[in-house]
C-alpha cells in the first residue's frame, strides 16, 4: 500500500516551511503591489488600482524582486518576524489564509499546478491597474477601489 502524502501547506505551519515552500505560496496575483492609502484619523487602509512602477502588469511579478526594498522603501518583505503585519494582505493571499487557518482557493497555482490559473480566474491585477507613475500623487485618492478581490 502506497501512503498518500499531503501537500506541505496542509501539514506544515508557516514557520516550518522551507524557503522554497514559503516562496511557492505566492500566487502571483500582484495585489500586494498596489498602492495603499491610510486614513490618518482612523488608520483605515484603502487599496488603489495603482500598481508599483516595478510591477510587470502582464506577469504580475516584480521586475526588481531581489532589490525591491532598496528601490521602494515601503515594500514589505513577508517573513516570519512580521506575521502581525499580514492582516493588510489581500484576503485571498495564501500567507494570510494559512495564518488564519483557511484553505487555499481552488485557483491557487499550488492547487491547479499552473501559474496561469490566478490570471484565468481573474484573481490577479492583470489588465486592471495603472502604473503609479502615470498618476500624480495628489490624485491617488481618486483611484481607491472597493475591494481587492474584484479589481
Amino acid at each position: 500500500m502506497i501512503a498518500q502524502v499531503s501537500p506541505f501547506w496542509l501539514v506544515k505551519s508557516l514557520p516550518e516551511m522551507t524557503k522554497e515552500e514559503w516562496e511557492s505560496l505566492c500566487d502571483g496575483c500582484g495585489k500586494c503591489c498596489l498602492q495603499k492609502l491610510e486614513d490618518e484619523d482612523t488608520g483605515d487602509l484603502y487599496y488603489t488600482d495603482l500598481a508599483c512602477q516595478y510591477l510587470d502588469q502582464q506577469s504580475c511579478q516584480c521586475k526588481s524582486y531581489d532589490s525591491r526594498q532598496d528601490k521602494v522603501a515601503s515594500c514589505i518583505s513577508l517573513d516570519l518576524r512580521r506575521l502581525d503585519e499580514f492582516a493588510w494582505l489581500p484576503s485571498s493571499c495564501a500567507y494570510r489564509l494559512l495564518l488564519e487557518d483557511k484553505p487555499l482557493p481552488d485557483w491557487h497555482p499550488l492547487i491547479t499546478g499552473s501559474t496561469d490559473s490566478v490570471h484565468l480566474s481573474e484573481n490577479s491585477v492583470r489588465n486592471k491597474v495603472v502604473c503609479e507613475t502615470d498618476v500624480p500623487e495628489g490624485e491617488w485618492e481618486d483611484h481607491i477601489i472597493e475591494g481587492v478581490i474584484n479589481l
